[in-house]
């Protein structure tokens, strides 16, 4: 399934089994308990990493649908933007880019 059809299928589970699909400013709350999640259960080493960052796509993705966002799209513009910056390195090996 591409990602713009995922997209639509979150939002529609999440209207057929009653959850949000109005309060942006709790979507990215959400969001944020997700990762949090992910981190949490990576840090422990943990079996459910995986299905963890599901919960994060999942998250993600309705957000995008129900902001009228095509993630796909942005993605890519983003990767193809990436390509063209340049970077440096700070003493500490740490890339920041290029102005």
């Amino acid at each position: 399934m591409d990602i713009r059809s995922l997209q639509k299928t979150i939002v529609e589970n999440k209207r057929e089994k009653g959850f949000n699909t109005t309060d942006i400013a709790l979507e990215f709350s959400l969001l944020h308990g997700e990762v949090s999640e992910a981190f949490d259960s990576w840090r422990k080493q943990q079996d459910d990493v995986g299905e963890e960052l599901a919960d994060i796509a999942i998250y993600l993705l309705g957000l995008a649908e129900l902001l009228n966002i095509d993630v796909e799209s942005e993605v890519d513009a983003k990767i193809a933007k990436n390509d063209t910056r340049t970077y440096r390195r700070l003493p500490n090996g740490t890339p920041v880019k290029a102005e």
